[in-house]
């Protein structure tokens, strides 16, 4: 790549190893990188155990949605942590080699309470309370949360008996305490111990630099292993176990899964030689579910989602996927959008400069006129994906800002000119005309598009509104009262809701996806 590889990251110090692990060997490459880190809901969340949080993928959601917001360009993982089907969008870009794949107890004193009747040991883990309670039925699980030195210092400052964690985990950052013992009987989390990159699929330049990491054997066992998972439709709040490894140009497989309470279990074991193993996932969870094993988890059936939030827009199927699992999310169009018909004679005559604010801007103008025959010497824009539509379909962007606020002042400040051609709608904010005409700057508006308020009225069980632009706000208020909390893509949005609402919230940078985050932070602190 031109530009240095972004490489995202939790903000854990196992999760910084594992990054700058990737780190060095694409700079053995020859790959210019910046590390950005991130906190993840499991992170911010650490009361309870992780199969009681509700949310798939809740270490690496964030993740994801820096990477489809393009604010990183690959993202680091401990691959066990991966849910198995991952956003629309995004692919397993490499797994590089894989390093220890053992579960290891961490005792307080000695060893002596595993043939005593009573003793309590400490995880977050459904798969390794099972696995425990399996072999030792009379024994206490309590709940362990948060980062590797964490837990060691609750192991520390507590009564129990002893802690489990991932070897790898503890290896890897120089943790694991004299007082350790590896369980080799319990068979780990599938993946445990890999480290994968994710990236966008459509990012070339990161794919093929990534790629060279790859390794082979690793991805193979890895990739049995989530398949087994899958099929068993399995989470991180599942107590399934999987291992692959290759020995003697076998590839052996051993899964298991269990009851919470460790009473029950499946597991199997089987071989097939290199290049004969492609159904061997298939094949074992295949044997599982024959022996009743999908029914261990005593899960009961879902029930209706309840409908926490609402979105002034339809969300894609990629965006839902990223909404917490238990919220339930109304979907409505509030705006209704008819590009005008401009006429050709303002769009072919020479305009020295043009502000564009949206998307729906765009398509109005290519709609009326081939992009060939316009005249837009300079371009300024409101917002990333604003700009590089434009770039995309019109020409060059000679400024763009995160809002129509600071676009103005931008302009104010810095246009040479006297007079600016602003493509809007017939609904729009003031901002811009207003703090231009203060600078003696006429601003000629042209209508490329109608905006009708469409919105439904929220059903009662509604806590929050996802808001896109103020035009969404005045949409929603035409129906509904202003109650709950106004989920705001951005400054200005949030000073339109901040005029009805008394709770607003803004997301971090101007996209669904943040806004969507904002969502499930807010649904974590108060469940």
């Amino acid at each position: 790549m031109s530009k240095p590889i972004r490489i995202g990251t939790r903000d854990s110090q196992l999760a910084m190893w594992q990054a700058k692990t990737v780190q060095s060997l694409l700079h053995d490459l020859g790959y210019e990188t910046s590390i950005i880190a991130v906190k993840s809901a499991g992170d911010l969340v650490q009361n309870k155990p992780i199969y009681e949080v509700g949310i798939t993928g809740v270490f690496t959601r964030t993740l994801d949605i820096a990477l489809l917001n393009e604010e990183v360009d690959i993202a680091v993982h401990s691959m066990k942590d991966v849910p198995t089907k991952l956003p629309e969008g995004i692919c397993q870009a490499a797994v590089i080699k894989r390093g220890n794949v053992k579960d290891t107890l961490v005792f307080k004193k000695n060893e002596e309470f595993l043939s005593q009747k009573n003793a309590v040991i400490a995880t977050g883990s459904l798969r390794r309370k099972a696995q425990w309670l399996n072999r030792y039925p009379t024994h206490t699980i309590t709940a362990l949360r948060g980062n590797v030195n964490t837990r060691l210092d609750k192991l520390e400052q507590s009564e129990w008996n002893g802690a489990i964690f991932a070897a790898a985990g503890l290896g890897r950052i120089g943790l694991t305490p004299e007082n350790a013992v590896n369980l080799d009987w319990m068979v780990p989390a599938p993946a445990q111990g890999a480290v994968m990159i994710a990236a966008l699929e459509n990012n070339i330049a990161a794919n093929e630099a990534v790629k060279q990491l790859n390794d082979e054997t690793t991805a193979t066992c890895t990739g049995l292993e989530r398949e087994f998972l899958r099929i068993l439709e399995g989470g991180c709040s599942a107590p399934i176990g999987a291992l692959a490894f290759v020995k003697n140009e076998e590839l052996h497989f051993h899964g298991i899964i269990l009851s919470e309470d460790g009473s029950k279990k499946v597991e199997i074991k089987r071989s097939k030689k290199l290049g004969e193993h492609e159904n061997l996932a298939k094949d074992c969870a295949a044997f599982v579910i024959s022996k009743g094993g999908k029914l261990f988890s005593n899960r009961k059936p879902e029930s209706p989602k309840e409908i926490k939030v609402i979105s002034s827009k339809t969300l894609t199927p990629a965006q839902r996927s990223l909404l917490n699992a238990k919220i339930g999310v109304q979907n409505a169009d509030f705006i209704k959008i008819s590009p005008n018909r401009i006429k050709p004679s303002i769009l072919k005559a020479t305009h020295e400069a043009v502000i564009i604010t949206s998307k729906n801007a765009v398509e109005a103008i290519l709609s009326s006129i081939a992009p060939e025959e316009l005249k837009f010497n300079n371009i300024y824009c409101v917002g990333r994906r604003t700009k590089r539509l434009v770039e995309q379909k019109i020409g060059p962007v000679t400024h763009s800002e995160k809002n129509a606020k600071a676009l103005a002042n931008y302009l104010a400040s810095n246009f040479k000119g006297n007079q600016i051609s602003y493509f809007c709608s017939d609904i729009r904010l003031d901002t811009i005309p207003q703090i231009l005409s203060k600078h003696s700057i006429i601003v000629h508006e042209i209508f490329a598009y109608s905006t009708r308020l469409n919105a439904p009225k929220a059903v009662p069980s509604v806590e929050g509104i996802m808001f896109y632009s103020p035009s969404t706000v005045l949409s929603f208020l035409e129906n509904n009262p202003a109650s709950g909390i106004a989920f705001c893509i951005g400054e200005t949005t949030a000073n339109a809701a901040r005029k009805h609402f008394k709770k607003v919230q803004v997301a971090s940078i101007p996209t669904v996806e943040s806004v969507i985050e904002l969502v499930n932070l807010n649904y974590l602190k108060t469940s």
